[in-house]
Order: structure tokens, then sequence, then C-alpha cells
């Protein structure tokens, strides 16, 4: 029987993979997703999507439900010798900019982010295949065969690895993992049922010679995650994590009943890795996420690292994968994203570090771990070769493209900047009237690709005018700010489908903008 065919094989259906698997559906990519698990884990260890991870969320259609579902960070409350003795909130002075909407995290327990995500992908008429597990692959020029447990057989144009740190796409590949593991910092792990502590912090005991952190599940009524350094036994040997374990332990560095524990679940010993893939391409296949990562816990980038890694891969993967794009855009996927991971790598093990010597006296914790870096929208692309040209004081090609509250011309009424992103598109922003004659031309040029609006540009917007929505007007000035063009100046700003800025060009320069759509996935080189 010939292998099952399709566009993309994902490998993996954790957030990662169900990311990618939603921006390949929406860009009309006939995709298919599988899992080895034989059902939907409840795992709740990540504890939810950073503040670029939500803009990716909007984006992808599924952030309304991951807000409700969640909570904002919780303010820490940090005991010793059992006597709360600080309460730290490290976002407590972080609020959302005209630029960066979703100034803080958002606490949500992995299997109900993963639960949203899957729902979003069955509106494109998708559905995980669990109980798939990934034993062979093989790939020529045109193709790649892989080979389940079960003697199935899935062929496909591309795959990606979404697998986690023990992948199999990984292992099949032959890519080497390199790194480490730290034996001396483990930790157990689990989901426990609690009653008596205050569900509205988060619970940190430290001694000289343990801790114990208690953490509230959103949207449970007496769910928490735990989280403590291992139980050892005579020999010094760790304990394997148990309800009576945790019990234990409770009880010893907190002074209350660990019986106010109960049903413990997911139990797991954590230990230290850190460790990167060398390359996260292998012809027609590609890592992303923990199969191509893996680091410290601390600041929380894990899963948040892989959203990102998949929304960078979808828009390129997609483009490539449709004719509408030389394969050489793939090779950008790696260009862009093994740097962050490897800055991702020492940026968590920094904080693992300064945490843990926080931790050793009174009133240190995790707060510790949160800086600027770990909890904000991130950086961007600037050495990519996608990143072409062009600067203002504010951004440079690369950047992460800001939002703005703004106002539709035509109407009046209130949009951002994100919304006129939204989608599979490139979108092109004209800052100035000066910039029409641009903007028609690229709408005209790539009319389904590009959307082109005008920031105060009058009603000559090119695609925008046609449907009505002539561009818009930035009466506060945030845009403008954002951008960092300063009044009476037409520039030309690019926004690539995973909004980064491509290109900032003056209103003149048409020529520039063509190029870079050129070479950049809208024809073929």
């Amino acid at each position: 029987m010939p292998p099952s065919p399709t566009t993309v094989l994902i490998v993996g259906s954790g957030p990662t993979g169900l990311t990618l698997a939603i921006d390949l559906a929406r860009r009309a990519v006939d995709v298919t997703i599988i899992d080895k698990s034989p059902r939907f884990p409840r795992s709740s260890r990540a504890k939810g999507p950073n503040a670029r991870s939500l803009e990716v969320l909007e984006d992808l259609g599924v952030v309304e439900e991951v807000l409700a579902a969640g909570s904002a960070p919780l303010p820490m409350r940090k005991y010793r010798g059992g006597v709360a003795i600080a309460d730290a909130d490290p976002f407590a002075d972080v609020l959302p900019t005209p630029d960066s909407p979703y100034a803080r995290p958002r606490m949500i327990a992995q299997w109900r982010l993963e639960e949203a995500l899957r729902d979003r992908l069955a509106t494109y008429g998708v559905r995980v295949g669990l109980g798939r597990e990934l034993v062979g692959l093989v790939q020529d020029d045109s193709s790649v065969t892989a080979t389940l447990a079960d003697g199935d057989e899935i062929g496909a144009r591309y795959v990606v690895g979404c697998d986690g740190g023990h992948s199999a796409v990984r292992k099949l590949l032959g890519i080497s993992f390199e790194g480490k593991t730290d034996e001396t910092q483990m930790m157990v792990c689990g989901d426990v049922e609690a009653e008596g502590p205050d569900r509205g912090l988060w619970h940190q005991w430290f001694d000289e010679d343990g801790a114990v952190m208690l953490c509230p599940i959103p949207g449970t009524r007496s769910g928490w995650w735990f989280q403590a350094g291992p139980e050892t036994d005579a020999s010094g040997a760790p304990v394997p994590p148990s309800l009576e374990s945790f019990q234990r332990l409770f009880a010893k560095h907190t002074g209350l009943p660990g019986e106010l524990l109960s049903e413990a679940t997911l139990l797991s010993t954590y230990r230290v890795n850190e460790r990167m893939a060398d390359r996260y391409r292998v012809g027609r296949a590609f890592l992303a996420g923990d199969a191509a990562h893996v680091h410290s816990i601390a600041g929380g980038l894990g899963m948040n690292t892989g959203i990102q890694d998949a929304y960078n891969l979808g828009w390129k993967l997609a483009r490539v994968a449709s004719g509408q794009a030389d394969p050489a855009l793939l090779d950008t996927y790696e260009e862009e994203r093994l740097p962050v991971a490897a800055d991702v790598l020492d940026l968590s093990a920094e904080r693992l570090r300064a945490t843990m010597e926080a931790i050793k006296e009174p009133g240190g914790g995790l707060d510790t771990a949160v800086t600027p870096r770990t909890g904000g929208p991130g950086d961007g692309y600037r050495w990519s070769s996608l990143a072409r040209l062009g600067a203002t004081p504010r951004l440079r090609a690369g950047d992460r493209a800001p939002d703005a509250p703004c106002r539709d011309a035509s109407t009046g009424a209130p949009r951002r900047l994100f919304e006129a992103f939204a989608g599979p598109h490139f979108t092109l922003l004209g800052f100035g009237a000066g910039t029409a004659p641009a903007l028609r031309e690229a709408s005209a040029a790539h009319d389904g690709e590009l959307l082109a609006y005008g920031v105060d540009a009058g009603s000559a917007s090119g695609r925008d005018n046609v449907r009505g929505t002539p561009g818009l007007a930035d009466d506060e000035g945030h845009a403008r700010s954002a951008y960092g063009v300063e009044p009476g100046q037409d520039v030309l700003v690019l926004i690539r489908p995973d909004n980064h800025v491509g290109l900032i060009a003056p209103a003149t320069d048409v020529r520039a903008v063509a190029e870079y759509l050129r070479a950049a996935a809208l024809e073929r080189a």
C-alpha cells in the first residue's frame, strides 16, 4: 500500500506542533499532525505563554480563550523556617503599552492551552492522530516517507519534529544534541490537590536543606503545581516522586500537615538539561521546540521558545510548499532561530545561577529568575539575511513589529496595527501622504499576498481603498512613535507574516519594496 500523502507531517502535538499546524492550515497547506501518546496528556508543567507568545496566539485567533482560561502572574510569598517573611510581585510595575499590549505572561495549565490550540486547529478540519509513533524516516529530493510503529507509512513533502527533548525525528536524522545534564540540580514535580493555602499567591518555602513551591493552577478549584527538591533515602539516593513523598516534603519544609496534599498526578523528576541541536534542518526535515533545544526552567522560556520557532517556520514552509517562494527561504529558519536558542540557553542558565544564589538568603525566591528579557516581547532578527536594510531612531529591519492603537480613517472605528497584521500576509505600512504611490503599486503587484495601509496617508492606500477602509489615522501619534517616524516624514515599513520588520525605506524607494518581496517569499527567486 502506498504511503498516505500530505504536504507537511508534524510529529508531536504539544504547543509547538499545534502552533505550526494552525499556521500552516490557515494558509491552506495540507497538514498531518501525529503523536505517539494514546491520549491527550493532562500535563501542566509549563506555566503559560509570555508576552511574545501571546502576540502569536492573537494572530492565530486563540488569545481570547487563553486569557479567559488563565490568570495573571501571582505575587510570590516566600517563607523561611515555615514563616512568611517576604512577598514579591516581579510584574507589579509591568503594564501594557501602546506598542506592547501583553506586558505580562499568562498563567495557564499546558493541557488547557493545548486544548485551545486543538480546538482552533479543528476549525480547519485538522485533528491530531494519536497513538502514532514514528520509527523510521527516509527522504529523497522531493519527499519524505515516515514509517510508524504499526507499519503504516505517511508520505510528505516535508516533516517537522516537534516531539520533545527525546525527539525521534532528531535521532532518525542523526542530528547531535550537545550539552550537559546537571545531576545536582534536580526537582520533583507534579500536580496535586491541596486545601488550605491562599490561592491568590505562589507559595515558596526555602530552607538550607531544600525547598517546596506551590502555585495554584488556574481554572481549578483546588489544583496546584507542586515543585520541590527531591527527598533522599538513607544512602542519599533520590526517592521516586509519589504522593507520600510529596506529603513528607511538604510537612518538612512548611510545618503544615502533609495531609493537606492529595491526589498527586503527573509525577516526574526534573533534571537541568542544557542541550541544543547543531542543525535545525536536514533536507526536507526540520526540528522545532524541545526537539531542537532544552534548558533550565528558570525564566519560563522553554514552551515559549518552541511556539516562536513554529511561528517563524510556518509562513516560510507554506510559501515554499505552495510554490510562492524559492526553497532557499527555508534556510532562514535555522539562520534566525538557532542563535535565539543559543541565547535562551545562556539566559536561562544565568537566571538559574542567580536564583540558586538568591534562595540561600532569607527573602530570596523565584522572582530572581524574572527579567525584562524573560518576560518581554523579545527582540528580533537583525542579523538575518531577511533583514535587508533600513532603520529609524526606534526600529531596524529584523526587529519585532510594534503594535499601536489607531483609528480606521474611513469609519472612525478603533483599529490596532496588530489587527492589520493578523493573517497570513505581508503588510506594507506607509507613513505619510508621500507613500501613496508606493502603496498603490505594491498592492496592485501583489494582490492577495500583501495588504497596504496608509498611516495618515489620506485615502490612497491601494487595496484598503477598494475595501472601503482607506487607511489608518494615527491621531495620538502612537504608531509614529513606535516606529520612530517623525511628523512630516514619509516612510515605508514592510512587515513579514510573522510580524517582524523586513524593510524600512524612503517613500520614493518603490524598487526596494519590490525587490524585497521577490527575494523574501512572494515570488520565486
